[in-house]
């Protein structure tokens, strides 16, 4: 597995938080002020975010992370003629959905013809 450039710039500002307590604590106080002396590069984050950075390096505390919530999409419905372009096999005796020969399908009944 090859590493990102953006998972070793993390991994380079992590252990020099570690190293170096004056960094940890600008870096925490001013995320990208900390993050820019450090590469020496411009970080361009998208318009409207922010970075957040906070130090869990407290081993008595346990940490959670709370990611945002997945973006809400609308219940959709099928249409009848959406829900028959997908539906697979057909209508047996008794109501049986009998699904048509194949690999997927060993035990299908050789008798049955399907139209």
């Amino acid at each position: 597995m090859e590493i990102t450039q953006e998972q070793k710039l993390y991994a380079d500002i992590v252990q020099k938080a570690w190293e170096d307590t004056e960094f940890k604590k600008e870096l925490v106080a001013n995320p990208v002020a900390a993050i820019e002396k450090l590469t020496g590069k411009k970080l361009n984050l998208p318009a409207g975010k922010t970075f957040v950075v906070r130090d869990q390096t407290d081993e008595s505390a346990v940490y959670i992370n709370i990611p945002a919530a997945p973006k809400k999409t609308q219940d959709t419905q099928l249409s009848d003629e959406q829900l028959e372009a997908v539906a697979g096999g057909i209508i047996g005796p008794g109501g049986c959905i009998l699904l048509p020969p194949g690999p997927w399908n060993p035990t299908f009944p050789k008798d049955i013809v399907l139209y």
